[in-house]
């Protein structure tokens, strides 16, 4: 009951920036409402960090959901988040069975690459990309795992006499 419970919770919304950043305006980092970037002076560990805690917090009747990190390859942005993104990293936050959001930052190592909006310097621009998950979806794989559930707990039961 408590499965089924936590998968008929409502998606969460957009996560928020993060405090002290700037939203890009430029057309690519908000060509869809699922995706924003922003610009700011925060390390990778603190961007996750911020993320996660926000992500494992915004679930209806404020329920902390589990969360997971999964770590990609930055090449991997180009197909995840956008074509033609620069990357130094990208991990995905997951709510298992559920949405996820990734999060690409690139912070570059070279001062030719510097990250400059609006004449100020940021270490790094980070990108966010909401992808939600739907109900229907949702009830169908929980259906799949309880049917698989119950025929292999049968299965052993019968194995066992």
């Amino acid at each position: 009951m408590v499965f089924i419970f936590y998968l008929v919770l409502p998606n969460p919304d957009f996560p928020i920036q993060l405090p002290d950043a700037y939203q890009s305006e430029l057309p690519g980092d908000n060509e869809t409402l699922l995706r924003r970037g922003y610009f700011t002076n925060y390390t990778r560990d603190e961007v996750l960090d911020f993320y996660q805690r926000q992500f494992s917090n915004s679930s209806f009747l404020n329920i902390p959901l589990p969360t997971y990190r999964l770590n990609y390859p930055p090449e991997e942005a180009q197909t995840l988040i956008r074509d033609q993104t620069q990357s130094t990293f990208l991990e995905e936050i997951v709510h298992p069975l559920r949405e996820s959001i990734y999060v690409n930052g690139f912070e570059p190592k070279d001062p030719q690459y510097d990250v400059w909006y609006k004449g100020v310097d940021f270490r790094q621009k980070v990108i966010i990309r909401m992808v939600p998950s739907s109900l229907l979806v949702r009830l169908f794989v929980a259906a799949g795992i309880l049917a698989s559930v119950f025929v292999l707990t049968k299965e052993w039961k019968d194995a066992l006499k």
